[in-house]
């Protein structure tokens, strides 16, 4: 089975990966890497014993349907000989009959649905196992020719800082990409965001300052996200929503430095730096 034959070549491309790498030692990225492709596999060896399991009942399934229409094909075949045997009797006792043999037949093909309803399942159920074993192939053999996390993240960072906005882009996605539960991916968020910001693409950039109040809510990031969240949906137009999240801001990080610029934006926008609503402030 095609199930199989990944779970043996993984760990092969696994090993074989390991034993060509430099006699310098096994980085603390490879670690990583080693430990991300192991449970890869503990989680494909979980999946095939849950797949496993739902193909047992699927096949008892269609094992229990398989025997009642035979019952009932044989029910049928007495019936028919019965009524054969009975044809000199009454017309109602053979209306009755033909009756009886219609309601059989009408059985017969609800059963016939659901067995064939029943294998469709179990066929589409085995296309997904397969699709997601190809997928999870695919993403270990991307992550294991991924450049490691941290050369991966400081490059993007020095892009970003040089001003090249779209090479770190491309570099802080592709960290999410293939590193997306790492401590540094809410960085990657944030500045991923900061380039949006800059691009003056403010719903995107909203969204991904999100992603670090969502995902990293204890990261060293998160006060800056919510600050510049606030900036994006004031630039959007959104001024109650922007307002709200820069007194978020002041209420949960109130000696920061983004507490700070907080407060000066209200300040500008003549509101109180606490409250619910956007009031204003007597001028």
């Amino acid at each position: 089975m095609r199930i199989q034959r990944y779970s043996i070549i993984l760990p092969l491309l696994a090993a074989l990966w390991l034993g060509v790498t430099p006699a310098w030692g096994v980085s603390k990225e490879i670690v990583q890497l080693q430990t991300q492709v192991q449970q890869l596999q503990d989680q494909m060896a979980r999946m095939q014993r849950a797949f496993d399991e739902r193909m047992g009942v699927m096949q008892h399934l269609v094992e229990q349907s398989t025997d009642s229409v035979n019952k009932v094909a044989a029910s049928l075949t007495d019936l028919q000989s019965n009524l054969q045997k009975q044809q000199n009797d009454s017309g109602s006792r053979v209306d009755q009959i033909s009756g009886q043999i219609q309601a059989l037949n009408d059985t017969l093909d609800e059963l016939k649905a659901r067995l064939a309803k029943v294998s469709k399942q179990l066929e589409d159920m085995q296309a997904s196992q397969q699709n997601l074993t190809a997928q999870q192939a695919q993403q270990q053999q991307q992550q294991a020719q991924a450049p490691p996390p941290d050369v991966l993240y400081n490059n993007a960072l020095r892009d970003f800082n040089a001003g090249k906005n779209d090479l770190a882009l491309q570099e802080f996605s592709d960290y999410i990409k293939y590193y997306p539960n790492t401590d540094l991916a809410g960085n990657a968020y944030f500045y991923l965001a900061d380039i949006e910001f800059r691009q003056g693409n403010y719903q995107k950039a909203a969204k991904d300052y999100d992603q670090v109040l969502q995902n990293f809510p204890g990261g060293n990031k998160a006060a800056a996200a919510q600050l510049k969240k606030g900036f994006a949906l004031i630039e959007l137009g959104q001024k109650d929503e922007g307002i709200a999240e820069l007194r978020h801001v002041i209420q949960r990080y109130p000696r920061s430095n983004e507490a700070m610029q907080a407060r000066e934006r209200l300040h500008k926008l003549g509101v109180a730096t606490t409250g619910t609503t956007a009031r204003r402030t007597p001028q």
